[in-house]
């Protein structure tokens, strides 16, 4: 059904049957893409909070080309087929001159191709796969990709850590969760550290059991999961069950209220590699985080702040371009030199910001500041 209802979206590109931006609106038409619902919500939720935030205060100050932006967000409900189909309806029906979105690889690997064809720039807040920008030259992101994480999570439990052993579980339905397992691996390895365990698990998996006995009949000193939040606070649980005293460590996909509510005392001492931290005291983060917490009486996570993030750097680019058009704010988008809550934000040869990481610490049920890890 997935394969058939993307295959179907991709044969409307290859028609040529999509229309051009309307360029006599009275409005700024941007796009939204998030999981509002589905196994990555409060992802989706988060993002979608970031985005209206800056389109909020973009309108407050008169907006963008002298128009006010009208967003139109979509819920791909982190699925590939469903996220063909709202990519494809806000170009088609909504008229987007840009598209923020979207949140999961995978999904963002089935709206890409959609946005290259019609030449309409799209930059993803966290799709940090590889392969989504290498789509082609119209397909941006705000976060750092896989690799880099992947490999910040390695060196952090080799020198930081002092693991010699480790282990990966991963969802093997996923290409952001395989990605940052591979390069951990291959970190781990390089730097004289031994992968004692290299486990998968199929996509909705609740009994990670089996997988981590094998896991840990190999005695790593640390696991490192490169799951959502969800799977991640199961697994945590799980492994403490069958005797595993070591940190898990993780990636970006940790970061949600929800990791910590599921599962509590099991992650005490865990560490996970993330984009930006809400502790980090520089006021461009204090001000982002002050604005949130008026605004959604909460404090933002890494989604909110890329998503934030991705729509003040596309408006930018739609500024300077001085055009609703979708070449035009691409070329302005490549030429982006901007500090953002993030960091400062350059794009390199395949459209990836090459910016710094950080390292948090989970204390006390909460996500606490460890390090800033530069690139």
């Amino acid at each position: 059904m997935r394969l058939n209802a993307l295959s179907a979206a991709v044969a409307i590109i290859i028609a040529g049957t999509f229309v051009s931006c309307d360029k006599s609106s009275k409005t700024f038409n941007l796009g939204g893409v998030a999981p509002a619902t589905g196994e990555a919500a409060t992802f989706g939720i988060a993002s979608h909070n970031g985005i209206d935030l800056a389109v909020a205060e973009w309108n407050a100050k008169g907006g963008v080309l002298g128009k006010q932006i009208k967003l139109s967000f979509a819920d791909d409900k982190g699925d590939p087929a469903e996220g063909a189909t709202v990519f494809t309806k806000l170009i088609e029906q909504d008229k987007v001159s840009a598209i923020v979105g979207t949140v999961m690889s995978k999904v963002s690997l089935a709206g890409a191709p959609i946005c290259q064809n019609a030449k309409i720039p799209m930059i993803s807040p966290t799709s940090t796969n590889p392969k989504v920008t290498e789509v082609g030259d119209y397909i941006f992101r705000a976060c750092f990709i896989d690799p880099f994480q992947g490999t910040v999570g390695a060196k952090f439990a080799f020198d930081e850590l002092k693991a010699k052993k480790a282990a990966c579980l991963f969802d093997v339905g996923n290409d952001y969760t395989k990605g940052l397992s591979e390069f951990f691996k291959a970190k781990f390895t390089a730097l004289g550290g031994e992968l004692v365990g290299y486990e998968g698990h199929a996509t909705g998996t609740t009994d990670f059991k089996a997988q981590l006995t094998k896991i840990l009949a190999g005695k790593p000193d640390v696991l490192y999961v490169s799951d959502y939040y969800n799977d991640v606070a199961l697994i945590a649980k799980q492994a403490r069950e069958l005797g595993f005293k070591g940190p898990l460590v993780g990636g970006d996909g940790w970061d949600s209220p929800k990791l910590c509510e599921v599962g509590g005392p099991a992650l005490e001492g865990c560490f996970f590699t993330n984009h930006y931290a809400a502790d980090d005291t520089r006021p461009i983060i204090q001000d982002f985080v002050k604005k949130y917490k008026e605004k959604y009486n909460a404090s933002p996570d890494a989604l909110a702040c890329l998503a934030y993030d991705a729509t003040y750097l596309v408006l930018s680019a739609v500024q300077k371009a001085g055009v609703a058009d979708g070449p035009a704010i691409r070329d302005a988008l490549k030429a982006t030199d901007m500090a953002v809550v993030s960091g400062q934000v350059k794009f390199d040869e395949n459209r990836n910001p090459v910016k710094s990481a950080v390292v948090i610490e989970i204390k006390g049920g909460k996500f606490v500041y460890r390090a800033s890890v530069n690139p």
